[in-house]
């Protein structure tokens, strides 16, 4: 019950099957300068394109629909990102999506280390579904052309063009 397990564990002679040469485990020492998600991503990671490809997307009708008035929102790019990313990787559930912007790297960096709820999440996808589908269909076409970073399940392969990926596209929706 109120066992604590210390963090720094280093056995100075052998140990049961005779190797004493490990590296000691310290979970408790904090970083000298906060951490930046973007360097903990690779540089041709699929995270790093679905952001890529959504900055150059043309989302006026998304914000143009927000009142500007309450609690700021989420950018729809950001939410739109983690839907995208989340579909392209085979994570469709909005408190599965929640959760990965605790748990994934890739996930963190595309949602800037920010955490929407998974309420958030579904009214997004519920209100502009129309205009996501049209979205995703953008991304998997520029995807296709580029090429650049690997689908996470496949869907949108090298060699499909738009006509071939919009089936994947409407099985993921």
């Amino acid at each position: 019950m109120g066992y604590r397990i210390r963090a720094w564990i280093h056995a100075p002679g052998p140990d049961l099957f005779g190797m004493s040469n490990f590296r000691p485990i310290d979970r408790d020492s904090g970083f000298l300068m906060p951490p930046s998600v973007d360097e903990w991503l690779p540089q041709r990671h699929l995270a790093r394109f679905v952001v890529e490809v959504i900055a150059g997307l043309d989302l006026r009708p998304m914000t143009g629909s927000y009142r500007g008035s309450g609690e700021a929102s989420y950018h729809p790019s950001l939410l739109l990102g983690i839907l995208i990313y989340g579909y392209a990787t085979g994570v469709f559930s909005s408190r599965k999506l929640e959760r990965a912007t605790y748990d994934s790297v890739a996930f963190r960096f595309i949602a800037a280390n920010d955490h929407p709820d998974h309420d958030t999440i579904a009214a997004f996808r519920r209100r502009f579904l129309p205009q996501i589908e049209k979205l995703f269909v953008q991304v998997l076409v520029t995807r296709a052309r580029d090429g650049r970073a690997e689908a996470g399940n496949g869907r949108a392969r090298r060699d499909q063009g738009p006509r071939q990926c919009q089936p994947a596209q409407r099985a993921v929706l």
